[in-house]
């Protein structure tokens, strides 16, 4: 797993992916996929350690299914479904970590919002899902919970953007190369989790909870220099 990580020259995120989360954090809805990148340094593998919440930060969840490049992709077009599905060599369950606080004060003045996406450990990730554990992406179930209750569980079916128009958008900007991460978008229940907590996260193909995308990591303080502030 921690291949993920050396081998991610970027991560490349889906935002507003599914009409219910649109709708609980009153975004507008896109016309078409709009993305934003996370560092591959935000990567935390499994078993690697707790999510680190820094000082001042409103800690948010967002659960998402991963895609793993398994080679380059330029301007593809999204009609091209074998092509996009191709390129993709794996699957993984991830959590999208945010420091809403520091977002919503960025979007309020019109600044980048890349600091509530990239601090350290701000994305857990779940173990390679090999492509025949998953025969349809577009038909598996994400849930995660916080101390045993479940906050999210959707199908990735309700995606407003499938992964052909996903990756298409994506490679008519910017190369997709192997090994890159780009997550889908995360479904309804997004909420707060506070130091001291644990999250569990995972996906079902019909119905059947696929080992290889389980998550548990536990939430401490970060410590160190930095402390939220206004900007």
């Amino acid at each position: 797993m921690a291949s993920i990580r050396v081998n991610a020259r970027k991560v490349v995120c889906i935002g507003r992916n599914y009409a219910e989360h649109i709708k609980e954090l009153n975004n507008a809805r896109p016309s078409k996929p709009f993305f934003f990148l996370k560092p591959p340094s935000s990567i935390l593998p499994p078993a690697s350690g707790p999510v680190l919440r820094p000082a001042g930060v409103h800690l948010h969840y967002e659960v998402e299914l991963a895609l793993i490049m398994g080679k380059s992709l330029r301007d593809l077009d999204e009609k091209d479904e074998k092509g996009a599905l191709d390129a993709v060599d794996g699957y993984a369950v991830s959590i999208d970590m945010t420091a809403r606080n520091v977002q919503d004060e960025a979007k309020r003045k019109g600044l980048p919002w890349s600091i509530a996406k990239g601090f350290d450990t701000f994305l857990p990730m779940s173990g390679h899902i090999p492509k025949n554990r998953v025969p349809d992406p577009h038909a598996v179930e994400l849930w995660l919970s916080v101390d045993d209750e479940v906050r999210q569980k959707d199908s990735t079916g309700l995606m407003l953007f499938r992964i052909p128009r996903i990756l298409a958008e994506i490679s008519q900007c910017m190369a997709l190369e192997k090994g890159d991460v780009v997550l889908t978008g995360t479904p309804k229940g997004v909420g707060s989790v506070a130091v001291g907590s644990t999250m569990r996260a995972g996906l079902r193909v019909d119905g059947e909870e696929v080992e290889e995308g389980r998550i548990e990591v536990e939430v401490t303080e970060k410590g160190g220099l930095y402390e939220y502030k206004e900007t």
